[in-house]
């Protein structure tokens, strides 16, 4: 069983080195521009994405291969009384939208996760912040951004969730590398 996990792990791994390399390097090329900028990287998913979105911030706060200045992200997914209170008062669909609408500027990049692309609150969230004016990325599946859309769309050549999230932390992983390139 984990040999042949392993190898449709390297297919889609590979698959996704081919098809995704063009996009994925002008979302990393967006959110250094706007970190040098001065604005803030946004995250949010649920479940394993949303522990990813939390990753992703943390390694932007804290440090990833070397250490720098710390830069400004969010993940939308940690504050357990926000969430809370929002999805009890306008619903779960509105968990991120509303994060969104109140802390996302014009120059921020939001990146949603999700690996079906058929998330709600994903998808509304990324749709706030493109009123907003922020540069929005999605992960997702080979399904994309279903009734959504986004300035960079990173659609994993994969339905098979372990294989999907295995790749956006790779992404996520190598768009630090090159954010830790940028900063001192």
């Amino acid at each position: 069983m984990i040999a042949e996990h392993f190898k449709a792990h390297e297919a889609v791994v590979q698959a996704s080195a081919r098809e995704l390399a063009r996009e994925s390097e002008a979302a990393g090329k967006a959110l250094v521009a706007a970190l040098r900028a001065g604005h803030k990287v946004l995250t949010f998913g649920n479940g394993g994405s949303a522990t990813q979105a939390s990753h992703f911030a943390g390694e932007l706060i804290g440090r990833f291969l070397k250490t720098r200045r710390p830069l400004p992200a969010l993940a939308l997914v940690s504050d357990p009384g926000s969430i809370t209170c929002i999805a009890n008062d306008f619903g779960y669909e509105a968990v991120f939208e509303r994060q969104v609408a109140a802390l996302a500027l014009t120059g921020d990049v939001a990146v949603g996760l999700s690996t079906s692309g058929k998330s709600t609150n994903v998808c509304r969230a990324l749709a706030a912040a493109r009123a907003r004016g922020a540069v929005t990325v999605a992960l997702t599946g080979s399904a994309g951004l279903v009734g959504a859309t986004a300035d960079h769309v990173l659609r994993v050549p994969s339905n098979v969730t372990a294989h999907i999230q295995e790749v956006h932390l790779m992404l996520i992983h190598a768009w630090c590398v090159a954010i830790d390139e940028a900063f001192d």
